[in-house]
């Protein structure tokens, strides 16, 4: 997992509420258990119609946004089901950070080990912040993680607060694997001891 330090990036404004993990990434494409290859399919329903052809009123579609990597969104961001396919998706795209006023537990949750940051702020906060994202690609928004802060284009900054053991796992890029990987030495001399205690086993 790639560590996730500061961001500056383009953000796309979507301030639709409830948007839900189905709506992120229709069942029809959960076949796999890979986690790139998704973002074609990202929003599929909203971004294409029934022939594959592009919509261009979607947000995504929208020339100045297609190099987004982060997202304003409507509160209730992620609601619905628990598939993991769902940040899998929105990572593959390019999405590296996602601000709202609240998330469902089971995918906030996903995103961290998945290398994107869920950020929780107020609504004012979210309103400024999605105001400005409608600016589109001239205007950059900060996203600093070390020093758990959003910046707007304009230098209007939001503090978030984030888990000490989440911020930690994103700054190092580590996920479950690379968490049980620090461990190794300590799952090697233990495996050692116990060959050698029940040599039969």
């Amino acid at each position: 997992m790639d560590k996730f330090e500061k961001l500056t990036g383009i953000a796309a404004p979507m301030p639709l509420v409830n948007i839900d993990t189905d709506m992120i990434i229709p069942k029809v494409f959960l076949k796999t258990i890979k986690r790139s290859g998704l973002g074609v399919n990202l929003f599929d329903e909203m971004r294409f119609d029934r022939e594959g052809n592009e919509i261009p009123d979607f947000v995504l579609n929208q020339p100045q946004y297609r190099e987004a990597e982060i997202l304003v969104a409507g509160d209730n961001f992620g609601c619905g089901s628990s598939r993991e396919h769902a940040p899998w998706a929105l990572k593959d795209f390019g999405i590296k950070s996602v601000i709202s006023t609240s998330f469902a537990d089971i995918f906030y949750n996903n995103c961290f080990k998945n290398g994107i940051l869920p950020i929780v702020l107020p609504q004012e906060a979210v309103d400024v912040l999605m105001k400005d994202a409608e600016k589109g690609s001239n205007a950059r928004m900060i996203v600093d993680l070390e020093n758990q802060t959003v910046s707007s284009s304009e230098g209007e900054s939001f503090s978030f607060e984030v888990d000490p053991f989440k911020k930690h796992c994103l700054l190092e890029g580590l996920d479950d694997i690379g968490l049980s990987l620090e461990k190794a030495p300590a799952i090697d001399a233990f495996e050692e001891k116990a060959a050698q205690a029940r040599p039969w086993v």
